[in-house]
C-alpha cells in the first residue's frame, strides 16, 4: 500500500499522456472503419516477391497500398485505401489488380468495405464499447459495497482509457479485432479485480481491528500467487499469438499482452489503495461497538442501582 504514492500519479500521468494522444494523432483505423479493400493472395511460385508486388500495385495509382507477408513465405496481404465512387470504384481497383498481377497469384479471399459500412462499424462499435462499460459499473454497483463498486470502476476504466492510449501510441491498426481486444481486456481486468476485493472482503471479517492498509497488503498477497501464475500463462500464449497468428490477430494479440500487464497491475496498485481515500474502514462496519445499559442489583441497606454500562466489542 506505500507503493500507491507512486502509482497514483504515475497511472494519472498516463492516462493523461493517453488522453493527449487520441485527441491529437487519433487512431490508426483499419478497413473495417475507414473504407477499402482486403485481399490475401497466395503466389503460385510459392514464393511471394514482397518488393516487386508492391512495387507494381503502387504504379497502378489506387492510393495507400498496404502489402505484408504472413503466414507462409507464399502469402501474402494487401490492402487498398478507399477509391473514389464507393462501391463500383473498389471493385474497378480489384479488377486493376487481378489485371496487373495475372496469373502470378490466387485469391484467397478479397472483402470491400465502403464508406457507409465504415461509418456504421464505427458507430456499433463505439456503441459496444460504451454498453459494455455501463453494463460492468450496473454489476459493480449490485455486487460490492460502494466503495468496492468506485475502486473496480477506477480500475477498469484506467485500463480502458490506457488501452486507447496504447493503440494511439503504437498506431497499430484498429479494426473489429481491437474492439474485441478492447472488450476482452476489460472483462480480464474486472475478474481479477473482484477476486482481490472478495478476498478483501472476507478479511475484513476475520481481522476486525486490523488497520485499513496492513489488511489490504493481506489481502493482496494472499491472492498474488493466483493472479500471478493467470497473468503469466494467459501472456505466453499471447507471446505465441504474436509470433505465429499471422498479421491479422497481430494488434489483437499486442493489445491483450499490454492489457494483461496493465489489468494486473490496476488490480494490486489501483483497485485496493483507492479504498483508502474513499474511506474504507473495516471496524466500521464489522467491529462497531454496542452499548448496553444492565441493571445492577445491590445488596445492603436496600435499594436497586440503575445506570450501570457493559460494552460489547
Amino acid at each position: 500500500m506505500r507503493f500507491r504514492r507512486l502509482s497514483f500519479p504515475f497511472s494519472a500521468v498516463l492516462s493523461v499522456i493517453s488522453v493527449v494522444l487520441f485527441l491529437s494523432f487519433g487512431m490508426n483505423f483499419g478497413i473495417d472503419f475507414r473504407g477499402g479493400t482486403a485481399m490475401e493472395l497466395r503466389a503460385v511460385s510459392g514464393t511471394a516477391d514482397l518488393a516487386k508486388l508492391r512495387g507494381t500495385l503502387e504504379g497502378l495509382n489506387l492510393g495507400d497500398v498496404e502489402v505484408q507477408g504472413f503466414g507462409r513465405p507464399s502469402d501474402v496481404a494487401v490492402r487498398v485505401g478507399l477509391q473514389p465512387g464507393g462501391g463500383p470504384g473498389q471493385e474497378a481497383a480489384v479488377a486493376k489488380i487481378k489485371s496487373a498481377l495475372g496469373t502470378s497469384y490466387t485469391y484467397r479471399s478479397v472483402n470491400v468495405v465502403g464508406p457507409r459500412v465504415s461509418g456504421e462499424l464505427v458507430q456499433s462499435g463505439t456503441l459496444g464499447i460504451v454498453a459494455s462499460v455501463v453494463a460492468v459499473l450496473v454489476y459493480l454497483w449490485f455486487r460490492f459495497e460502494w466503495q468496492f463498486a468506485i475502486g473496480a470502476v477506477i480500475a477498469t476504466l484506467h485500463d480502458l482509457v490506457l488501452t486507447i492510449g496504447f493503440f494511439a501510441f503504437t498506431r497499430l491498426e484498429f479494426d473489429m479485432t481491437s474492439i474485441a481486444a478492447i472488450l476482452t481486456i476489460v472483462g480480464y481486468s474486472l475478474n481479477d479485480t473482484v477476486v482481490v476485493l472478495d478476498r478483501i472482503r472476507e478479511m475484513m471479517k476475520k481481522y476486525k481491528k486490523m488497520p485499513t492498509s496492513e489488511l489490504l497488503d493481506i489481502s493482496i498477497n494472499t491472492t498474488l500467487s493466483r493472479t500471478v501464475m493467470t497473468s503469466m500463462t494467459t501472456f505466453l500464449a499471447l507471446v505465441a499469438l504474436v509470433g505465429l497468428g499471422g498479421h491479422v490477430i497481430r494488434s489483437f494479440s499486442l493489445a491483450m499482452m499490454f492489457g494483461v500487464v496493465i489489468g494486473t497491475y490496476s488490480s494490486i496498485f489501483i483497485a485496493a489503495p483507492v479504498l483508502i481515500y474513499l474511506g474504507l474502514r473495516s471496524e466500521n462496519r464489522y467491529g462497531k461497538q454496542e452499548v448496553e445499559t444492565v441493571e445492577v442489583t445491590a445488596s445492603g441497606t436496600g435499594g436497586t442501582v440503575n445506570g450501570g454500562t457493559k460494552a460489547l466489542a
